[in-house]
């Protein structure tokens, strides 16, 4: 009878120091640094960036260590308590790297917790304030605060004991305001438009709405900055998981992985100090809606291009796609003569540089984004991923015909998955399944039909040259199969990459 192999040491400060050589691990002595940030919302996407660029911080500034709280969920609190903060970071690129992050050294479960993140919420040495929690944590309706929510509701009937992301911001600037500590920084980095504006008017909202004194402290002493953030981040898995314990030799309950690339802008508006993020390579602005507006066109557009025009040629994933010498040529074109001379580019800001890093995150072998998913919710993406460059362009007296086979083959993939009988991901399924089903390949009756659905194609449905440079597009990808769209690719000049 063998005895059965001992289990695994689990990564933690005293596992630490016996890690293999080739794994990085935090470069400052972590007994020394302080909690200053509290971020609310610690899953997998702030450990992988924010937390990142905090741990390149902290060697030179020991101040602004981080206290993770998830509002409800333990889960994260209780995979990487045991292991003291500590976490591996994979970054999925061509030469794998392995990283120990430590910038996080207290995890709290806000709803097991409450007074434990309320303090922390009140100590002086706490002076930012994160968010990531998706955009349904903002409890919105519109551009305003929903006082129907339910967590709202609750929180306005107790705001000393807060369930929501806003509840707990605001009740710990009243601790704070009470107890004449200076204010904390609220920062969302939520790929939300305008969103430190959107929480500073959700959380003025709310204050008003139980303590108009209160409100009155935060529209003149707080910040609540914008920012951007970009770096895909696949969900932790189990393979991830046995990857990294084979790596570290030991087990991490919860490690996180991303692309190499990673980008964050913020706004340089704080009430209280702020730790020098734009060492650890991010970028101080005060033009986020020029990043954003970039970010938009020059990412996620070509994003969707990919989407449509891969997924009629049969490809499955973005990398994929990119190994098609036509269609990331195209791409290429698209980005570069089509779509930079539309933007009005933040200072500092290189296009083409940024052009750049995205065909190299595309390209990635290592991060598999399928292009099923990017084509979801077109009615929504297309106004502001396009449409937008579009109608810059025709005011520019600019050519619209890359741009235009774009737009074109979402309806020719939206005709194909009605014909289909497949059901659309998009707020719009039905009228675009009624569109797409009946479509005959006429092309002046079929362009007609989608033009005519203005919470699309308002802006520039009334446009005679977009709408003749639609129709030929249309026309030139004839019945859509992967070789007519390969013919369409070459008669828009991009048979190679430019």
């Amino acid at each position: 009878m063998t005895n059965p192999a001992p289990a695994m040491p689990r990564l933690n400060e005293a596992t630490l120091p016996r890690l293999p050589e080739t794994v990085a691990r935090p470069a400052y002595d972590r007994t020394k640094t302080r909690i200053g940030i509290v971020h609310i919302g610690a899953g997998a996407f702030h450990r992988a960036h924010q937390a990142v660029y905090v741990d390149d911080l902290l060697a030179d500034d020991p101040d602004w260590a981080i206290c993770g709280v998830s509002l409800r969920s333990a889960d994260v609190r209780d995979a990487l308590r045991p292991q003291d903060g500590l976490y591996t970071l994979a970054l999925l690129g061509g030469h794998p790297s392995l990283r120990v992050i430590g910038a996080i050294r207290e995890l709290l479960c806000a709803r097991e917790e409450p007074q434990a993140v309320l303090a922390r919420l009140a100590d002086p040495a706490v002076r930012l304030v994160t968010l990531t929690i998706t955009e349904k944590g903002y409890c919105l309706s519109g551009d305003a605060l929903d006082l129907a929510h339910p967590g709202i509701v609750h929180d306005l009937a107790s705001p000393q004991r807060p369930a929501s992301a806003i509840g707990y911001v605001v009740a710990g600037l009243a601790l704070r305001r009470a107890a004449g500590i200076a204010p904390y920084t609220v920062l969302s980095c939520d790929n939300l438009a305008d969103n430190g504006g959107r929480l500073r008017r959700a959380a003025l909202q709310y204050a008003q709405a139980f303590d108009p004194d209160l409100a009155r402290w935060i529209e003149t002493e707080v910040s609540f900055p914008r920012s951007m953030v970009d770096s895909i981040t696949p969900a932790t898995d189990d393979a991830l998981r046995e990857r990294v314990a084979a790596r570290l030799g030991c087990t991490d309950a919860w490690p996180v992985q991303r692309e190499p690339y990673t980008q964050w802008v913020i706004e340089d508006h704080f009430c209280n100090a702020r730790p020098a993020f734009e060492r650890a390579g991010a970028t101080i602005s005060d033009d986020i809606a020029g990043y954003d507006r970039a970010k938009l066109r020059l990412l996620n557009g070509p994003h969707s291009a990919l989407a449509y025009l891969g997924s009629l040629m049969g490809i499955e994933t973005v990398a994929d796609a990119m190994r098609q010498p036509a269609l990331a040529g195209f791409i290429e074109r698209l980005m570069r003569e089509d779509i930079i001379p539309t933007l009005d580019a933040p200072r500092g800001f290189d296009p083409h540089a940024y052009v750049g890093a995205i065909l190299a995150r595309f390209r990635n072998p290592d991060i598999r984004h399928l292009l099923s998913q990017i084509a979801w919710d077109g009615s929504q993406k297309l106004p502001v991923r396009i449409l937008g460059t579009i109608a810059d362009a025709l005011a520019a007296g600019r050519p619209v015909d890359r741009l235009c086979l774009l737009v074109a083959a979402w309806m020719r993939f939206v005709s194909r998955q009605a014909r289909a009988g497949v059901a659309l991901v998009d707020p719009l399924d039905a009228a675009l399944r009624e569109i797409g089903g009946t479509a005959t390949g006429d092309t002046q009756g079929d362009v007609a039909a989608f033009l005519a659905l203005d919470a699309v194609f308002a802006p520039v449905s009334g446009d005679a040259r977009f709408a003749e440079a639609l129709r030929k597009a249309y026309a030139t990808l004839g019945d859509a199969t992967p070789t007519a769209v390969a013919h369409a690719l070459d008669a828009a000049g991009a048979g190679t990459e430019a």
